[in-house]
């Protein structure tokens, strides 16, 4: 999988978090990203727009998957 280069909305929201929220984002990268991050073949806010992005992409899919089991639910309550 290769690593696509952040979209300028995620690297204007990593360039405008406080020193802290960037440590955060930090000590939650991990995988190719983190690697690449390390051997200093991305920039630092490269990086930090990336985790970002795939933390957006991943909370999407979380909420998609946590509103079908909620519908399954909801139908099998109205069955019973």
């Amino acid at each position: 999988m290769k690593i696509k280069p952040p979209s300028q909305e995620y690297l204007d929201r990593a360039a405008a978090l406080s020193r802290d929220e960037v440590e955060r984002l930090f000590s939650r990268m991990r995988g190719k990203l983190a690697r690449r991050f390390e051997n200093e073949k991305i920039p630092s806010l490269d990086a930090v727009a990336l985790q970002l992005q795939i933390e957006d992409e991943d909370l999407a899919e979380w909420r998609e998957r946590w509103a079908e089991l909620s519908a399954r639910d909801e139908k099998k309550q109205k069955r019973s």
